[in-house]
């Protein structure tokens, strides 16, 4: 019981108002669910005196290489309050909306949550912008490279996987638009297993554009509104072994389901902020929810099975689950975007595998 209290005591130190339920022997929501977050990951990168700021994107190319895209860096006040714990969301407001500015856009760090590679001859194509989206690796690409959804500036771009080189952007720079080659603030993107991008396109735009394997344009599908294969801020996408397109059809609060060539589905209503959609091994459906804090499992007929989180500045909680990604040891990255920070979740030991997302 002596090994209880301190662990206990360690949790309320460092802010925890709710125990996880596996250091006790009754009670507790389990608000992480079947996992536990790794505290203090990853180590701060910013300068003196400032913080990294919004992180809406993450993706785990390996356990030891995680990619994380970061809006910047935000001045600190000379004052820190009471509750302070690291990340800008403690100070009670939300990280994306102090004016960043646009340094360590793009790094990556390792398993341990030490910094390992800082792109900062990129962030330049983040001035005059919001910064990065969200970060991807193709499941499909055998060279990995990294793709990067610039939203406000209406790009998308793609580099080798040492950030050395710019293989290809897409869109042009702070021209919105809804033809072959232009965007509308771009949201997410995806990949078919013959190579073809799929975008979802996004705030600006509503619809689902698609292109081959070497960037040529194939076509489009969606209109703005609420009916079937309608958009409103499609702001997610995934594909399955199917070949099925999953939409977070954000403002429409559901997720829209397609086949490749865009012909309507199926619809799953009833959510509030769809932000991203993972695909696990088993096909199952997983859900980041923006508004209501949690990660939703559904299955292929859009069942809702399982569900956990909670709405927080403290570890383990989320302000807006922007994206998540999986490693294959099976940790779960949940980038947050208004509480300005990253967290690292690891499955718990004995924890029941439906419940987990795995991807192998």
């Amino acid at each position: 019981m002596r090994a209880l209290s301190l662990a206990l005591a360690s949790v309320f130190a460092i802010g925890l108002l709710h125990a996880p339920a596996a250091l006790q022997e009754k009670g507790g929501e389990e608000e992480t669910g079947p996992y536990t977050v790794v505290e203090n990951w990853p180590a701060p990168w910013a300068r003196q005196g400032y913080i990294w700021g919004s992180q809406p994107g993450v993706f785990a190319d390996t356990p030891n290489r995680i990619f994380i895209a970061a809006r910047g860096e935000l001045k600190l006040p000379d004052t820190l309050p009471r509750g302070f714990n690291g990340m800008w969301g403690s100070l009670n407001q939300r990280a994306t909306e102090p004016k960043p500015e646009m340094r360590n856009c793009i790094v990556v760090v390792d398993g341990n949550g030490k910094l390992i590679e800082a792109w900062t001859q990129w962030d330049k194509l983040f001035e005059g912008g919001g910064g990065p989206h969200k970060i991807r690796i193709s499941p499909y690409d055998p060279e990995r490279h990294v793709w990067v959804v610039n939203d406000a500036r209406h790009q998308i771009y793609e580099f080798t996987n040492d950030g050395k080189q710019l293989v290809r952007t897409l869109g042009e720079a702070d021209v919105a638009g809804a033809d072959e080659k232009h965007f509308g603030r771009p949201q997410d993107i995806a990949w078919l297993p013959d190579g073809s991008l799929l975008v979802a396109d996004g705030l600006g735009n509503s619809r689902i554009a698609k292109f081959d394997k070497n960037g040529a344009f194939v076509m489009a599908w969606g209109t703005r509104g609420n009916g079937p294969g309608q958009f409103s801020g499609p702001h997610g996408i995934a594909t399955d072994r199917n070949r099925h397109v999953y939409v977070a059809d954000r403002t429409n609060h559901r997720i829209q389901i397609f086949d490749e060539n865009g012909k309507y589905l199926d619809q799953w209503p009833g959510l509030r902020q769809a932000n991203d959609i993972v695909i696990s091994a088993d096909q199952h459906v997983w859900v980041a929810d923006g508004t209501n804090a949690k990660v939703l499992e559904y299955d292929q007929s859009g069942k809702l099975l399982y569900s956990w989180g909670t709405y927080g500045t403290y570890p383990g909680a989320f302000w807006e689950l922007h994206q998540m990604s999986i490693d294959s040891d099976g940790n779960l990255y949940g980038a947050d975007s208004f509480g300005g920070r990253v967290q690292k979740f690891k499955p718990r030991p004995g924890a029941d595998r439906s419940k987990l997302i795995l991807t192998r």
